[in-house]
């Protein structure tokens, strides 16, 4: 007989008035407190929803510089300078390094870099340029797309486009609708947040 029918032998005894399996020690029944284990549920679902959060941006990046990686080959562009481009012709706004580095999140060394070559090739130019190298600051410096660089912005917007027609792919008007409206709340808590902590 084999050692897994024997353990289960030794544990459950057949009654034969109820016609089913109990335990042979009914002192070791054990009385679980139901709400600390919902309580491990709710934070299993929070922590559920954080990972999906981080997999969620880290999927958005990696999609993003998937699909614009053959604009850029085609281009001659790194990504960084493609994003430089793309950043100053869609936020007119911003107009020097620091707000690249800033707002777009780069790093300061591959912006300034690849500032310096897009000049050097002809996509940007410097406005003001000796007055802020003579205080020894470019990062001050306002940078202009050229004429040169408005049909790499166009294909841009292109891509932007289709990558955004394919990501809110299967989602009807109404639930476009909500994810926005979250988005615009979610922006005013965040600015409540910013200056409840000036």
């Amino acid at each position: 007989m084999s050692t897994r029918i024997l353990a289960k032998r030794a544990f459950l005894r057949r009654d034969p008035s109820e016609n089913r399996c109990r335990p042979i020690d009914k002192r070791r029944t054990r009385y679980y407190n139901t709400s600390k284990m919902n309580d491990s549920k709710k934070n299993d679902k929070e922590a559920i929803h954080v990972s999906l959060g981080i997999e969620f941006s880290r999927k958005l990046a990696l999609a993003y510089n998937a699909v614009c990686k053959p604009l850029c080959r085609e281009l001659g562009l790194s990504k960084t300078a493609f994003d430089i481009l793309m950043f100053l012709g869609n936020n007119p706004a911003y107009k020097t390094a620091r707000d690249v580095v800033e707002l777009r999140c780069l790093k300061a060394n591959l912006v300034s870099v690849n500032v310096d070559r897009l000049v050097q090739e002809g996509y940007l130019t410097f406005e003001g340029e000796a007055l802020h190298l003579a205080a020894g600051d470019r990062r001050k410096t306002e940078l202009l797309c050229t004429d040169k660089a408005q049909p790499v912005i166009a294909r841009g917007r292109q891509l932007q486009s289709a990558f955004f027609q394919r990501l809110f792919a299967d989602m009807d008007d109404g639930a476009r609708r909500a994810f926005f409206a979250a988005m615009e709340i979610m922006d005013q808590n965040l600015n409540a947040i910013l200056e409840a902590e000036e």
